[in-house]
């Protein structure tokens, strides 16, 4: 289950990475992706909590040493 919290944080994150990325006119694939994440977390759609596992378990991996 998604917390407000933390769908709230993530839009922001997305938001703000999409605001900078308008601004530069310049959206390459990685960047595009920045975009409809943030759409999908504004959105609340259903998928968001199969898009939330994904960002987590990919937020994760980074993370692991």
């Amino acid at each position: 289950m998604i917390s407000n919290g933390t769908a709230f944080t993530f839009a922001v994150i997305f938001g703000t990475i999409t605001v900078l990325l308008v601004r530069s006119r310049n959206v390459r694939a990685w960047e595009a992706v920045c975009v409809g994440l943030f759409g999908v977390y504004l959105g609340q759609t259903p998928v968001v909590y199969t898009i939330h596992g994904l960002v987590l378990w990919m937020i994760s991996g980074f993370s692991h040493t």
